[in-house]
Protein backbone atom coordinates (compact mmCIF):
# COMPACT_ATOMS: atom_id res chain seq x y z
CA UNK A 1 0.00 0.00 0.00
CA UNK A 2 2.80 2.42 0.92
CA UNK A 3 4.64 1.61 -2.30
CA UNK A 4 1.55 2.27 -4.43
CA UNK A 5 0.79 5.55 -2.64
CA UNK A 6 4.41 6.66 -3.07
CA UNK A 7 4.44 5.93 -6.81
CA UNK A 8 1.05 7.58 -7.42
CA UNK A 9 2.07 10.68 -5.44
CA UNK A 10 5.37 10.87 -7.28
CA UNK A 11 3.63 10.70 -10.65
CA UNK A 12 0.87 13.15 -9.75
CA UNK A 13 3.23 15.80 -8.38
CA UNK A 14 5.49 15.44 -11.43
CA UNK A 15 2.54 15.91 -13.78
CA UNK A 16 1.31 18.99 -11.93
CA UNK A 17 4.79 20.57 -11.98
CA UNK A 18 5.02 19.96 -15.73
CA UNK A 19 1.59 21.50 -16.39
CA UNK A 20 2.53 24.64 -14.46
CA UNK A 21 5.90 25.01 -16.18
CA UNK A 22 4.60 24.35 -19.69
CA UNK A 23 1.96 27.08 -19.36
CA UNK A 24 4.05 29.64 -17.47
CA UNK A 25 7.77 29.51 -18.12
CA UNK A 26 7.98 30.34 -21.88
CA UNK A 27 6.79 33.87 -21.03
CA UNK A 28 9.30 36.71 -20.81
CA UNK A 29 8.66 37.43 -17.12
CA UNK A 30 9.87 34.01 -16.05
CA UNK A 31 13.54 34.30 -17.00
CA UNK A 32 14.87 36.82 -14.49
CA UNK A 33 13.73 36.23 -10.91
CA UNK A 34 15.57 39.17 -9.32
CA UNK A 35 18.40 41.62 -9.92
CA UNK A 36 20.97 42.70 -7.34
CA UNK A 37 22.72 46.12 -7.73
CA UNK A 38 26.51 45.89 -7.67
CA UNK A 39 28.14 49.07 -9.05
CA UNK A 40 26.92 52.65 -9.32
CA UNK A 41 27.69 54.39 -12.60
CA UNK A 42 28.48 58.05 -13.26
CA UNK A 43 24.89 58.61 -14.42
CA UNK A 44 23.52 57.54 -11.03
CA UNK A 45 22.22 54.21 -12.25
CA UNK A 46 23.39 50.86 -10.92
CA UNK A 47 24.71 47.88 -12.88
CA UNK A 48 23.45 44.63 -11.43
CA UNK A 49 23.66 40.88 -11.64
CA UNK A 50 20.56 38.88 -12.57
CA UNK A 51 19.33 35.94 -10.52
CA UNK A 52 17.49 33.60 -12.85
CA UNK A 53 14.61 31.20 -12.70
CA UNK A 54 16.96 28.83 -14.50
CA UNK A 55 19.01 28.68 -11.32
CA UNK A 56 15.97 28.25 -9.07
CA UNK A 57 14.46 25.49 -11.19
CA UNK A 58 17.80 23.73 -11.62
CA UNK A 59 18.38 23.85 -7.87
CA UNK A 60 14.86 22.45 -7.36
CA UNK A 61 15.64 19.59 -9.75
CA UNK A 62 18.91 18.75 -7.99
CA UNK A 63 17.25 18.84 -4.55
CA UNK A 64 14.40 16.60 -5.73
CA UNK A 65 16.83 14.17 -7.36
CA UNK A 66 19.03 13.96 -4.26
CA UNK A 67 15.95 13.54 -2.03
CA UNK A 68 14.80 10.62 -4.14
CA UNK A 69 18.27 9.08 -4.13
CA UNK A 70 18.33 9.37 -0.32
CA UNK A 71 14.95 7.66 -0.01
CA UNK A 72 15.81 4.81 -2.38
CA UNK A 73 19.28 4.15 -0.99
CA UNK A 74 17.95 4.39 2.54
CA UNK A 75 15.29 1.84 1.58
CA UNK A 76 18.05 -0.43 0.26
CA UNK A 77 19.81 -0.30 3.63
CA UNK A 78 22.61 2.12 2.67
CA UNK A 79 23.61 4.35 5.58
CA UNK A 80 23.13 8.13 5.51
CA UNK A 81 26.88 8.68 5.91
CA UNK A 82 27.61 6.54 2.88
CA UNK A 83 24.86 8.23 0.86
CA UNK A 84 26.18 11.68 1.81
CA UNK A 85 29.70 10.72 0.75
CA UNK A 86 28.41 9.33 -2.55
CA UNK A 87 26.34 12.44 -3.29
CA UNK A 88 29.15 14.88 -2.57
CA UNK A 89 31.73 12.94 -4.59
CA UNK A 90 29.40 12.46 -7.54
CA UNK A 91 28.19 16.07 -7.60
CA UNK A 92 31.77 17.22 -7.10
CA UNK A 93 32.61 15.55 -10.42
CA UNK A 94 29.40 16.20 -12.37
CA UNK A 95 28.66 19.85 -11.57
CA UNK A 96 32.01 21.20 -12.84
CA UNK A 97 31.79 18.81 -15.79
CA UNK A 98 28.53 20.44 -16.87
CA UNK A 99 30.53 23.53 -17.81
CA UNK A 100 33.85 21.98 -18.81
CA UNK A 101 32.29 19.58 -21.32
CA UNK A 102 30.23 22.41 -22.82
CA UNK A 103 33.42 24.43 -23.27
CA UNK A 104 35.11 21.54 -25.06
CA UNK A 105 32.15 20.62 -27.28
CA UNK A 106 30.49 23.97 -27.96
CA UNK A 107 33.42 26.33 -27.41
CA UNK A 108 31.38 28.50 -25.01
CA UNK A 109 32.58 29.49 -21.57
CA UNK A 110 29.24 30.53 -20.06
CA UNK A 111 26.95 27.61 -20.79
CA UNK A 112 26.14 24.26 -19.19
CA UNK A 113 25.49 20.78 -20.51
CA UNK A 114 23.59 18.21 -18.51
CA UNK A 115 24.43 15.60 -21.13
CA UNK A 116 28.16 16.01 -20.59
CA UNK A 117 27.78 15.95 -16.81
CA UNK A 118 25.69 12.78 -16.95
CA UNK A 119 28.22 11.05 -19.19
CA UNK A 120 30.99 11.83 -16.69
CA UNK A 121 28.77 10.66 -13.83
CA UNK A 122 27.80 7.44 -15.63
CA UNK A 123 31.46 6.53 -16.18
CA UNK A 124 32.65 7.44 -12.68
CA UNK A 125 29.69 6.37 -10.52
CA UNK A 126 30.58 2.66 -10.08
CA UNK A 127 34.12 3.55 -9.06
CA UNK A 128 32.94 6.30 -6.72
CA UNK A 129 30.83 3.66 -4.94
CA UNK A 130 33.89 1.40 -4.75
CA UNK A 131 35.95 4.32 -3.41
CA UNK A 132 33.39 5.07 -0.69
CA UNK A 133 33.57 1.41 0.33
CA UNK A 134 37.28 1.96 1.06
CA UNK A 135 36.65 5.02 3.25
CA UNK A 136 36.21 4.38 7.00
CA UNK A 137 32.92 6.23 7.56
CA UNK A 138 32.58 5.18 11.18
CA UNK A 139 29.09 3.74 10.79
CA UNK A 140 30.16 0.08 11.06
CA UNK A 141 27.83 -0.71 8.17
CA UNK A 142 28.15 -3.22 5.38
CA UNK A 143 29.78 -2.11 2.12
CA UNK A 144 27.56 -0.15 -0.22
CA UNK A 145 26.07 -2.55 -2.80
CA UNK A 146 27.09 -1.10 -6.15
CA UNK A 147 24.11 -1.89 -8.37
CA UNK A 148 21.38 -0.68 -5.94
CA UNK A 149 23.32 2.56 -5.46
CA UNK A 150 23.70 3.02 -9.22
CA UNK A 151 20.02 2.22 -9.78
CA UNK A 152 19.03 4.85 -7.20
CA UNK A 153 21.26 7.42 -8.88
CA UNK A 154 19.90 6.56 -12.34
CA UNK A 155 16.31 6.95 -11.15
CA UNK A 156 17.13 10.18 -9.36
CA UNK A 157 18.76 11.44 -12.56
CA UNK A 158 15.67 10.59 -14.62
CA UNK A 159 13.49 12.71 -12.34
CA UNK A 160 16.07 15.46 -11.88
CA UNK A 161 16.87 15.76 -15.57
CA UNK A 162 13.19 15.66 -16.50
CA UNK A 163 12.23 18.35 -14.03
CA UNK A 164 15.35 20.30 -14.92
CA UNK A 165 13.96 20.72 -18.44
CA UNK A 166 11.69 23.39 -16.96
CA UNK A 167 14.81 25.45 -16.30
CA UNK A 168 15.53 25.22 -20.02
CA UNK A 169 12.00 26.40 -20.82
CA UNK A 170 12.58 29.41 -18.56
CA UNK A 171 15.92 30.29 -20.16
CA UNK A 172 14.78 29.37 -23.66
CA UNK A 173 17.55 26.85 -24.31
CA UNK A 174 17.55 23.23 -25.54
CA UNK A 175 14.66 24.23 -27.80
CA UNK A 176 13.06 22.24 -30.58
CA UNK A 177 12.85 22.93 -34.27
CA UNK A 178 10.22 25.38 -35.53
CA UNK A 179 7.09 23.59 -36.69
CA UNK A 180 7.53 25.17 -40.12
CA UNK A 181 10.73 23.13 -40.54
CA UNK A 182 9.07 19.84 -39.56
CA UNK A 183 7.15 17.30 -41.60
CA UNK A 184 3.54 18.53 -42.03
CA UNK A 185 2.18 15.55 -40.08
CA UNK A 186 4.59 16.21 -37.19
CA UNK A 187 3.71 19.90 -37.24
CA UNK A 188 -0.02 19.17 -37.17
CA UNK A 189 0.27 16.76 -34.22
CA UNK A 190 2.61 19.03 -32.25
CA UNK A 191 0.80 22.32 -32.92
CA UNK A 192 -1.63 22.15 -29.94
CA UNK A 193 1.25 21.63 -27.48
CA UNK A 194 3.96 23.64 -29.24
CA UNK A 195 5.96 26.12 -27.18
CA UNK A 196 6.11 29.82 -28.06
CA UNK A 197 8.82 31.79 -26.27
CA UNK A 198 8.69 35.54 -25.65
CA UNK A 199 11.52 37.86 -24.61
CA UNK A 200 14.66 39.00 -26.40
CA UNK A 201 16.94 37.85 -23.58
CA UNK A 202 15.95 34.20 -23.96
CA UNK A 203 18.53 32.05 -25.76
CA UNK A 204 16.07 30.99 -28.45
CA UNK A 205 15.74 34.68 -29.39
CA UNK A 206 19.35 35.85 -29.46
CA UNK A 207 20.82 32.57 -30.75
CA UNK A 208 18.24 31.60 -33.39
CA UNK A 209 15.69 34.41 -33.67
CA UNK A 210 12.83 32.00 -32.94
CA UNK A 211 11.03 33.99 -30.24
CA UNK A 212 7.32 34.21 -31.03
CA UNK A 213 7.57 31.11 -33.25
CA UNK A 214 5.91 27.76 -32.55
CA UNK A 215 8.60 25.16 -31.85
CA UNK A 216 8.56 21.47 -30.98
CA UNK A 217 8.17 21.08 -27.20
CA UNK A 218 11.28 18.96 -26.80
CA UNK A 219 11.76 20.03 -23.19
CA UNK A 220 8.22 18.97 -22.27
CA UNK A 221 8.55 15.71 -24.17
CA UNK A 222 11.76 14.98 -22.27
CA UNK A 223 10.15 15.83 -18.95
CA UNK A 224 7.17 13.54 -19.55
CA UNK A 225 9.22 10.60 -20.83
CA UNK A 226 11.82 10.82 -18.07
CA UNK A 227 9.35 11.07 -15.21
CA UNK A 228 7.30 8.14 -16.54
CA UNK A 229 10.54 6.19 -16.86
CA UNK A 230 11.46 7.24 -13.33
CA UNK A 231 8.17 5.93 -11.92
CA UNK A 232 8.54 2.59 -13.73
CA UNK A 233 12.18 2.22 -12.67
CA UNK A 234 11.25 3.11 -9.07
CA UNK A 235 8.70 0.29 -9.11
CA UNK A 236 11.42 -2.09 -10.32
CA UNK A 237 13.74 -0.82 -7.58
CA UNK A 238 11.20 -1.20 -4.78
CA UNK A 239 10.52 -4.72 -6.04
CA UNK A 240 14.21 -5.55 -5.60
CA UNK A 241 14.97 -5.71 -9.36
CA UNK A 242 17.97 -3.42 -9.25
CA UNK A 243 19.43 -4.39 -12.60
CA UNK A 244 16.11 -3.74 -14.36
CA UNK A 245 15.73 -0.41 -12.57
CA UNK A 246 19.25 0.72 -13.51
CA UNK A 247 19.06 -0.35 -17.15
CA UNK A 248 15.56 1.08 -17.64
CA UNK A 249 16.44 4.50 -16.23
CA UNK A 250 19.80 4.68 -17.98
CA UNK A 251 18.70 3.14 -21.28
CA UNK A 252 15.61 5.28 -21.80
CA UNK A 253 17.19 8.57 -20.73
CA UNK A 254 20.34 8.13 -22.77
CA UNK A 255 18.47 6.63 -25.71
CA UNK A 256 16.15 9.63 -25.80
CA UNK A 257 19.15 11.94 -25.58
CA UNK A 258 20.39 10.40 -28.82
CA UNK A 259 16.98 10.60 -30.53
CA UNK A 260 15.82 13.98 -29.21
CA UNK A 261 18.78 15.88 -30.64
CA UNK A 262 17.42 15.26 -34.13
CA UNK A 263 14.41 17.36 -33.09
CA UNK A 264 16.42 20.19 -31.53
CA UNK A 265 17.39 23.44 -33.17
CA UNK A 266 19.96 24.81 -30.73
CA UNK A 267 23.68 24.48 -31.45
CA UNK A 268 25.07 21.06 -30.46
CA UNK A 269 28.42 21.22 -32.22
CA UNK A 270 29.30 21.18 -35.89
CA UNK A 271 28.79 17.48 -36.60
CA UNK A 272 25.76 15.69 -38.02
CA UNK A 273 25.93 13.25 -35.11
CA UNK A 274 26.77 15.36 -32.07
CA UNK A 275 29.32 14.51 -29.41
CA UNK A 276 26.46 14.35 -26.90
CA UNK A 277 24.73 11.67 -28.95
CA UNK A 278 27.93 9.63 -29.02
CA UNK A 279 28.17 10.06 -25.25
CA UNK A 280 24.62 8.74 -24.87
CA UNK A 281 25.35 5.62 -26.93
CA UNK A 282 28.60 4.95 -25.08
CA UNK A 283 26.80 5.43 -21.77
CA UNK A 284 24.18 2.81 -22.66
CA UNK A 285 26.84 0.26 -23.62
CA UNK A 286 28.89 1.02 -20.53
CA UNK A 287 25.80 0.71 -18.33
CA UNK A 288 25.08 -2.74 -19.74
CA UNK A 289 28.60 -3.84 -18.85
CA UNK A 290 28.25 -2.39 -15.34
CA UNK A 291 24.96 -4.25 -14.75
CA UNK A 292 26.55 -7.55 -15.74
CA UNK A 293 29.83 -6.93 -13.92
CA UNK A 294 28.38 -5.97 -10.55
CA UNK A 295 25.34 -8.26 -10.56
CA UNK A 296 21.87 -7.82 -9.03
CA UNK A 297 23.13 -7.56 -5.46
CA UNK A 298 21.36 -6.06 -2.45
CA UNK A 299 18.50 -6.70 -0.01
CA UNK A 300 14.79 -6.19 -0.67
CA UNK A 301 14.10 -2.47 -0.06
CA UNK A 302 11.98 -1.18 2.82
CA UNK A 303 10.39 2.06 1.61
CA UNK A 304 9.32 3.11 5.10
CA UNK A 305 12.94 3.15 6.25
CA UNK A 306 13.97 5.25 3.29
CA UNK A 307 11.18 7.80 3.84
CA UNK A 308 11.94 8.10 7.55
CA UNK A 309 15.46 9.16 6.71
CA UNK A 310 14.17 12.38 5.14
CA UNK A 311 13.18 13.65 8.60
CA UNK A 312 16.74 13.57 9.88
CA UNK A 313 18.10 17.12 10.51
CA UNK A 314 21.30 16.17 8.70
CA UNK A 315 19.24 15.39 5.61
CA UNK A 316 17.54 18.78 5.70
CA UNK A 317 20.89 20.56 6.00
CA UNK A 318 22.34 18.48 3.16
CA UNK A 319 19.44 19.30 0.83
CA UNK A 320 19.49 22.99 1.75
CA UNK A 321 23.23 23.17 1.15
CA UNK A 322 22.90 21.48 -2.25
CA UNK A 323 20.04 23.80 -3.27
CA UNK A 324 21.98 26.94 -2.34
CA UNK A 325 25.21 25.76 -3.98
CA UNK A 326 23.49 24.81 -7.25
CA UNK A 327 21.50 28.05 -7.32
CA UNK A 328 24.62 30.16 -6.86
CA UNK A 329 26.48 28.12 -9.50
CA UNK A 330 23.76 28.18 -12.17
CA UNK A 331 21.52 31.09 -11.17
CA UNK A 332 23.94 34.02 -11.42
CA UNK A 333 23.44 35.02 -15.04
CA UNK A 334 26.58 35.53 -17.09
CA UNK A 335 24.88 36.26 -20.42
CA UNK A 336 22.37 38.91 -19.31
CA UNK A 337 22.81 42.15 -17.42
CA UNK A 338 20.63 44.75 -15.74
CA UNK A 339 20.60 48.49 -15.08
CA UNK A 340 18.69 49.94 -12.14
CA UNK A 341 17.80 53.33 -10.72
CA UNK A 342 16.23 54.13 -7.36
CA UNK A 343 14.08 57.00 -6.17
CA UNK A 344 11.96 58.13 -3.24
CA UNK A 345 8.17 58.35 -3.38
CA UNK A 346 7.86 61.93 -2.14
CA UNK A 347 4.11 61.64 -1.60
CA UNK A 348 4.65 58.82 0.91
CA UNK A 349 7.15 60.63 3.13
Amino acid sequence: MLQTAFLVTLGALSLGYLFWGWKTLPNEGWQIAAAVPLRKGSDGRWAGVNLTWYGILTANAYAIAVSLALVLMGAAGISLRAVTALVFLLLGCCVPASRLVAQLVEGKANTFTVGGAVFVGTILAPWIVELVNLIPLGDHGAPVPVLPALAAFAIAYAFGEGMGRLACVSFGCCYGKPLSACHPMVARVASPVALVFTGKTKKIAYASGLDGVKVLPVQGMTYLLYTITGVVATWFFLSGWYGAAYLTALGVTQGWRVISEFFRSDYRGGRKISVYQVMGLVGIGYGGWVAVHFGDQGVLPELGSGLSGLWDPTTFLLLQGIWIAIFLYTGLSRVTGSTMSFHVHAEKI
